[in-house]
């Protein structure tokens, strides 16, 4: 036996085994684009799982805080001047919101390709080259939470995505007003909604009828509707305080706050009576709160005691304001009171 004989590698076999290394790599990852598609739609490509679309929406505004905090965490924050609000108040716009819109709608349209996202941003190709996308993620939900599979027409489906919500707050590194929120309406109707925070990273969410995050499961509120203690924008909070000790009753408190979404969690964690807004908003900045409210047996409105719709092809502003309460029996109450004082009739 002569064990000194060299062995010969052959160079073409190393070329195959290359090549055929190669093919399983592609292999595999074509099948987890293929899983993840799958895994988002049913076998009918028209319908959509709401279960499926309420963990990547979750995600999505998980993933857009991070772009937020991380933005937070540099010297310039890029700040830009949308204009004026109809308060004369500025309305400004950061490269927070832009990088968190890339993450939180081409996240959502990567696993959802045909779904209808309406965003507050428009989309920055130079800002979005190193945004991490993510993917469905099923222990974003608790154990603890039972959620059913429900599958819908996609051209039901409406997704409206607030990148940041308080980026006036924001740039003032105020940031416990600092939100990021994705709704999906059906129908026109806030069924899911998601509020998340991402410098506490807390996600509050819930599908109107079927799950609530943990933090709202044991959630109590008062019906008592003698002493208001009403939430206002920080933007227009004067007038406002004045309109509310008139409609209300000199025993009302008024609290100032920025963000919409941060307005709705301080009535849900009965902070706060009711959120009041008496001039236009967008339907982004307040759609998750209102399928939160719908869930926990509160009510949304604008002025006028409408129901806000949220279907595609309505306008995105709504121009009547709104007044928010986590009971809906204080809701009725206080409209009552507003509709009755023709304060902000249009």
């Amino acid at each position: 036996m002569n064990l000194g004989r060299s062995i010969r590698i052959n160079k073409c076999g190393v070329v195959i085994l290359g090549l055929l290394f190669m093919c399983i790599l592609y292999y595999l990852w074509s099948s987890n684009s293929a899983n993840a598609a799958s895994y988002a739609f049913s076998k009918n490509p028209n319908e959509i799982n709401l279960r499926k679309l309420l963990i990547g929406s979750i995600q999505a505004a998980q993933h857009g805080g991070f772009e937020v905090v991380a933005v937070s965490k540099s010297r310039d924050l890029h700040e830009q001047s949308k204009g004026k609000t109809k308060e004369g108040a500025n309305n400004p716009v950061t490269d927070a919101d832009y990088r968190s819109n890339c993450v939180m709608k081409n996240g959502l349209l990567r696993i959802f390709p045909k779904l209808k996202v309406i965003s507050e941003e428009d989309d920055r190709q130079e800002q979005c080259a190193d945004v991490q996308l993510f993917d469905l993620d099923p222990t974003v939900l608790p154990e603890s939470v039972t959620v059913p599979d429900e599958r819908v027409s996609i051209d039901e489906v409406d997704v409206w995505i607030d990148p940041l919500d308080a980026t006036q707050e924001y740039t003032e590194r105020l940031h416990e007003y600092v939100t990021t929120m994705v709704c999906v309406a059906v129908k026109g109707v806030p069924t899911i909604g998601i509020i998340h925070n991402p410098f506490s990273m807390k996600t509050t969410w819930a599908w109107r009828g079927k799950a609530l995050s943990e933090s709202l499961v044991n959630l109590k509120h008062d019906a008592d509707v003698k002493h208001p203690t009403i939430i206002v924008s920080r933007s227009h909070a004067g007038a406002v305080k004045e309109q509310s000790k008139q409609i209300f009753g000199e025993n009302a408190q008024v609290i100032t706050a920025g963000g919409a979404g941060f307005k709705v969690l301080q009535v849900i964690q009965n902070n706060a009576t009711a959120y009041l807004h008496t001039t236009h908003i967008k339907k982004w900045d307040i759609c998750a709160g209102d399928a939160i409210l719908g869930a926990i047996g509160g009510r949304m409105s604008d002025l006028h005691n409408e129901n806000i719709a949220y279907h595609r092809d309505t306008p995105a502003l709504n121009p009547n304001g709104l007044l928010a309460a986590a009971l809906s029996s204080t809701h009725e109450a206080y409209i009552k009171r507003i509709v009755e004082s023709k304060r902000f009739v249009r």
